[in-house]
């Protein structure tokens, strides 16, 4: 999750919200929970941090799959603090397989110093903010992301946003099966255009096979799906006018060669 500082501005309140709810839905035990939130730093942190806190710390912790799964959970957070991760609230077990709801932060320097142990997957009611001091700092931060499923940005709705965006989304997109634009990954639809996978090997298909074309390239391709990108952002391939008029799409359920 990248939020990017005019919606940090511009809606703080509102994404604390639904990134709370985003976290905790099934206690965290979605595939694409998002655990990893980047901030940049300004005026609108402190506020939006005691907002997710707050609603975090408000909203009873639920039932884990296990009690592996409690274990695990907390041997994962043992691993982000002792990176250099702070404990904001929560990072204990609770009777009946539950874990308190749990938010970590770090700055974007420290994740830095240690990129991998910061990203130990950290599965159930637990996400982690960094903090980065600008834009070059979150391009080194992007550069060190193992693939995700998704990614998520959120951006102002004026326009003051889409520099940073440009910058920003290139390194992205190769690290992540969905990319989407002021939604929580949470919600999925299944569609034709929806993708459950990200950077290879995670799309490998063991029906592909190295020989003959064209499924030699199907073997090696990366999925990429785009949801609720703002149509300025997508692709020529995927924005309502077909580039070339020949071009083949499939919209909604029916290959057509015309403008959407």
């Amino acid at each position: 999750m990248l939020i990017l500082p005019g919606a940090l501005a511009e809606r703080g309140a509102k994404i604390a919200e639904e990134l709370a709810a985003s976290c905790l839905q099934a206690s965290g035990q979605f595939c694409t929970s998002p655990g990893l939130t980047v901030l940049f730093a300004g005026p609108g942190v402190e506020p939006f941090m005691g907002s997710l806190k707050t609603r975090l710390e408000s909203a009873p912790p639920a039932t884990l799959l296990a009690a592996s799964v409690v274990r695990n959970l907390a041997a994962s957070v043992a691993t982000l603090e002792a990176a250099g991760a702070e404990l904001v609230t929560g990072g204990s077990p609770l009777p009946a397989n539950r874990f308190a709801n749990t938010l970590l932060r770090v700055s974007g320097e420290t994740f830095l110093a240690s990129p991998a142990r910061l990203q130990t997957e950290a599965f159930g009611n637990a996400t982690l903010v960094v903090v980065v001091r600008d834009a070059d700092e979150a391009a080194l931060l992007l550069g060190h992301l193992e693939g995700n499923l998704t990614a998520s940005i959120y951006s102002d709705t004026q326009g003051g946003d889409d520099a940073l965006y440009a910058r920003l989304v290139p390194g992205l997109r190769a690290r992540c099966g969905r990319l989407l634009n002021d939604k929580m990954p949470t919600g999925v639809a299944v569609t034709a255009a929806m993708n459950h996978g990200g950077p290879f090997p995670a799309t490998g298909h063991p029906g592909f096979t190295a020989v003959g074309i064209p499924a030699a390239l199907r073997r090696f391709t990366m999925l990429q799906c785009y949801d609720q990108v703002r149509p300025q952002r997508l692709p020529a391939a995927l924005q309502n006018r077909n580039p070339n008029g020949i071009m083949w799409r499939l919209i909604d359920g029916s290959y057509s060669q015309k403008d959407c």
